[in-house]
């Protein structure tokens, strides 16, 4: 008796206990899904700063307020944004290791296709903006892989999220989000459509919307600026903005420099544009290994190998593709991409 009783005693616990773990089970459910949509359904329509900006938007640029309610109460903030920002790979990863992100066969051989593709409309802008097919379709390679990867963010999250959630950079990216409901309003695009980077960069070559609106072209003449669809609109765009940005016609990037025992240090990796002339930098121990007039200026770069360090001698089209992004290992990676794109093209 005591042992039958014994039995159903612990049966009857038994099942409470695995009565009570659904029940917790469920209740952290619901709440992880309570959570998950409260999350979801909080947007930039009930943000003080998102609030402030509409106003301005409506008293500067003459939009409807109600209309951008809409638009921003369908934008939300992106965690995930505010993650990727805050550890991008030029800031992240040594040369060898970002290096190889950028340059590799397979990237050689989609540059090469995508220049044959193209060349007719590379040659064009080429001549007409004097900027290298070479260096424009490395810009691409790195930038979306040919456009193949343009960006999954929805580009209103992004710069939402930016500029009213990220205040290191909250100025510059509010008036990125100006410049796109701007440019939204010009070409009759639903802003809430829109996909790119996690900075809110978008198309072929990740312009951000003020560089869309300031170097964008309409290359193939079809009346229409579209570098989000558009290869040859890209290719034309992406040589204009190296045109104004002083793009020097026919002088080279940079080249590799070796280094004497008393070399100056301080002189390394300074983003700024070139200052000191290469019989400066000479003094200072950096010896390039191509000829260039003595009065030429130039910026002394270093670059982290698996064995050590690599010197080069940068000039003023090395930091013209700074000014695209201001990492000097990007501007690196464009320069050796372009180098072995064209290379192999040549041959094919």
């Amino acid at each position: 008796m005591a042992s039958a009783m014994q039995n159903i005693w612990q049966t009857d616990c038994s099942g409470r206990l695995r009565r009570l773990g659904m029940l917790v089970s469920f209740l952290m459910g619901m709440a992880v899904s309570l959570s998950s949509f409260g999350a979801k359904h909080i947007n930039y329509a009930v943000h003080p700063k998102a609030i402030q900006f509409v106003d301005e938007m409506v008293a500067k640029h003459q939009f409807d307020r109600a209309a951008l309610l809409t638009i921003f109460s369908r934008t939300e903030k992106q965690q995930s944004i505010l993650d990727a920002i805050s550890r991008p790979a030029e800031k992240t990863k040594p040369w060898h290791e970002y290096r190889k992100i950028f340059i590799n066969e397979r990237r050689v051989k989609q540059g090469v296709v995508f220049w044959q593709a193209h060349a007719e409309l590379l040659a064009r802008a080429e001549k007409e903006f004097g900027v290298p097919a070479a260096i424009i379709v490395a810009i691409l390679g790195v930038e979306t892989r040919y456009g193949q990867n343009t960006g999954s963010y929805q580009v209103m999250d992004a710069l939402a999220t930016l500029a009213f959630d990220y205040p290191k950079r909250a100025k510059f990216f509010r008036k990125e989000l100006e410049h796109l409901l701007l440019l939204t309003r010009e070409q009759n695009k639903d802003a809430l459509t829109l996909k790119g980077s996690y900075a809110g960069a978008m198309g072929y070559g990740q312009f951000m919307p003020s560089s869309y609106r300031a170097y964008s072209v309409d290359f193939d003449n079809d009346g229409f600026n579209d570098i989000w669809h558009n290869a040859g609109d890209a290719i034309g765009s992406i040589a204009n903005y190296f045109r104004r940005h002083g793009w020097r016609t026919g002088e080279p990037v940079a080249t590799v420099a070796t280094i004497t025992a008393d070399f100056d240090g301080s002189v390394i990796n300074n983003r700024a544009k070139p200052e000191l002339s290469i019989a400066q930098l000479r003094q200072r121990g950096f010896v390039g290994t191509e000829t260039f007039a003595d009065n030429q200026l130039a910026s002394a770069l270093s670059f982290v190998n698996k064995d050590g360090f690599s010197y080069w001698l940068a000039l003023n089209n090395f930091y013209v593709i700074t000014r695209y992004n201001h990492s000097h290992l990007y501007a690196m990676a464009v320069y050796q991409l372009s180098e072995k794109v064209k290379a192999r093209y040549r041959k094919s």
